[in-house]
């Protein structure tokens, strides 16, 4: 067995030979860093340049670098303290509206608006009609997902709003401002 230089890989004569910049772990950090920053700008352009923003329904106002909202209807369910509950029957196929405190017009029919946190094509409007207990409708409710729910009457001047989280039944709805 011959233990000479030429076998274990070093030069013959003797010189340092440097290694290659690709075995070196900063050259890799250098290229990779950029790289990714790279993939997950794009991926984020995606993203933000998707339809899954999340839209306020409010008529929104601009007066130089402020926006308003008109919170009218609000205010005036806060200080008729109403609230109700929004119920779901998947079997029976119904959405009923139970009025809970505050005092409704038991002979007018309620706007029902349910809108989907993501996708405004799935929004549904449903115009309730007066019953025995409060309000009905005959219609199915997708629950694998959240609604945002808002309640009112028919011009609109008082609101409710609340949250259906997935697969729940019911949900409360309440005015968004509180009267004082």
């Amino acid at each position: 067995m011959s233990n000479s230089p030429e076998k274990r890989g070093a030069p013959v004569d003797g010189g340092d030979k440097p290694e290659s910049p690709w075995r070196m772990p900063i050259v890799w950090l250098v290229i990779a860093l950029p790289a990714v920053v790279v993939i997950a700008s794009i991926g984020l352009i995606f993203i933000a340049g998707g339809d899954g923003n999340d839209v306020v329904r409010d008529d929104v106002q601009r007066t130089a670098q402020i926006q308003t909202a008109d919170l009218s209807a609000d205010a005036v369910a806060g200080e008729q303290k109403l609230s109700a509950i929004v119920r779901t029957d998947l079997e029976g196929g119904f959405i009923e509206v139970l009025p809970v405190s505050g005092n409704f017009d038991h002979t007018a029919p309620l706007r029902l608006t349910l809108a989907h946190p993501a996708d405004s094509a799935r929004d549904t409007v449903l115009l309730l009609a007066p019953g025995e207990l409060g309000w009905r409708v005959d219609a199915r409710l997708d629950d694998s997902h959240d609604w945002k729910v808002e309640l009112g009457p028919e011009d609109a001047h008082w609101r409710l709003k609340g949250r259906l989280p997935k697969g729940q039944q019911a949900t409360n709805l309440r005015p968004s401002l509180q009267a004082e």
